[in-house]
């Protein structure tokens, strides 16, 4: 079938003839997660009575808007969570968790990152090294910064989290990878992380970032021991529907504290009109546990297309997906930019387009992205990126459907390594 559309190799059809039969009984698995999940957020819908009216959404200041705020509610249930903000006024999942950390933390407190350094956009949000000076970082603000780096092998060193949780206040675990090597964090190590850090030191507030993590798994990071979890909504919880947004779940003490930084303290969680965003964002939420499993259906297969070439993807395709990134050592530059521009000629809107490398606000070095997105920015839908410095990896994720993710896939194994097919 593929052969009809685009001219791939003989013998790259034939490793994709192989993955597809070796990935069958992967692909069973993420069907019965989807399946659960699916029914989990109908419920959420049903018990939550959201009608037609919730659909239509407000102006000016938002004061009693019955759809946003209903939103939450069926957000946290979806999720496991006590209470949530489900919103468009996020503006990106650093946004989000922006405002989650400056919500926790006051002058004098420490922000421990139990799971070492956090992405690289968060840098200039907590000051780490001087990062984001004269922009209003945490450290400005007296935000004290501690990290408890990995041990070999990408594992929390519970032993250096027990000891550094005694003098902090919030607990910052990075689900996913971020431009690091290891694999994501499934809930037991999360949770493992969470207890050993309260029982360190029991006024701790344990908060994830779980960017890329939603709905890859039957549960969430709050029913793991997180007191808040965090991420955006252009990335799983959105479905590729919504047009922007973010969310914070978890401790409903927690969540309204968070409010009142993402409006004005005094007014929280009351303010904010979201104009004709809602029905997108229902939608999304609706349709996100059945757009993730395409997308993790799209990082098992790559990984296993992958691993037939000899490359050497993280995870492979027969281990537990917590997120929805496949990532591999391109080696060069030059095959780090021809994988993205040829996922870039794989996808719906822009495929015309070569993207190239670019220094990018809140990236230490030049960062090349492809996503031919129906959303700017969306990594729900393929998209592929990665730093442009050694070993020069790329970062697979995202899918809206399976079908031509992998037909975008496909397009960028030929054009980054020709020679070897």
């Amino acid at each position: 079938m593929l052969e009809q559309f685009y001219d791939f190799s003989a013998r790259l059809l034939e490793l994709d003839q192989k993955a597809m039969g070796l990935c069958r009984p992967e692909f069973e698995k993420i069907d019965a997660i989807r399946d659960y999940n699916q029914v989990k957020m109908l419920k959420a819908f049903t018990e939550n009575r959201v009608a037609a009216t919730h659909l239509a959404g407000t102006t000016g200041y938002g004061y009693d808007d019955a759809g946003r705020d209903k939103l939450d509610r069926v957000f946290a249930q979806a999720v496991g969570a006590e209470d949530a903000l489900c919103r468009p006024h996020f503006l990106s999942g650093t946004h989000a968790l922006t405002v989650a950390l400056f919500g926790l933390l006051r002058a004098g407190d420490t922000l421990l990152a139990a799971t070492g350094r956090p992405y690289d956009t968060l840098e200039g949000v907590i000051g780490i090294d001087g990062a984001g000076k004269g922009c209003g970082s945490l450290a400005e603000f007296g935000v004290k910064y501690d990290e408890a780096p990995l041990r070999d092998g990408g594992l929390p060193d519970y032993e250096l989290i027990a000891q550094k949780a005694r003098e902090a206040r919030v607990c910052h675990i990075q689900r996913s990878r971020g431009y690091s090597s290891r694999a994501a964090f499934d809930l037991e190590t999360i949770g493992k992380v969470a207890r050993t850090a309260k029982q360190a030191n029991p006024e701790i507030l344990v908060m994830v970032d779980n960017c890329y993590g939603e709905f890859t798994q039957t549960a969430e990071p709050v029913s793991a021991g997180a007191d808040l979890m965090v991420g955006s909504l252009i990335k799983n919880g959105g479905g590729g529907i919504a047009p922007t947004g973010g969310y914070i779940a978890g401790r409903a003490d927690l969540v309204e504290r968070c409010g009142h930084r993402l409006t004005a303290p005094g007014t929280g969680r009351e303010l904010g009109c979201t104009l004709d965003t809602l029905r997108q964002l229902y939608l999304g939420l609706y349709y996100a546990p059945g757009v993730t499993a395409e997308a993790v259906k799209t990082s098992i297969y790559s990984s296993c297309l992958l691993e037939l070439l000899g490359k050497e993807p993280t995870p492979r395709y027969t281990a537990p997906r917590n997120d929805i990134i496949t990532s591999f050592e391109a080696g060069s530059p030059e095959a780090l930019v021809a994988f993205c521009q040829g996922i870039q000629r794989g996808s719906p809107v822009d495929s015309f387009v070569r993207p190239e490398p670019y220094a990018m606000a809140g990236y230490a070095n030049e960062v090349i992205m492809a996503a031919g997105a129906f959303t700017e920015g969306s990594s729900i839908e393929l998209s592929c990126d990665g730093p442009m410095r050694a070993p020069y990896t790329v970062y697979l994720q995202g899918g809206l459907n399976f079908a031509a993710s992998r037909a975008g896939v496909l397009l960028a194994v030929q054009k980054a390594f020709e020679k070897e097919l």
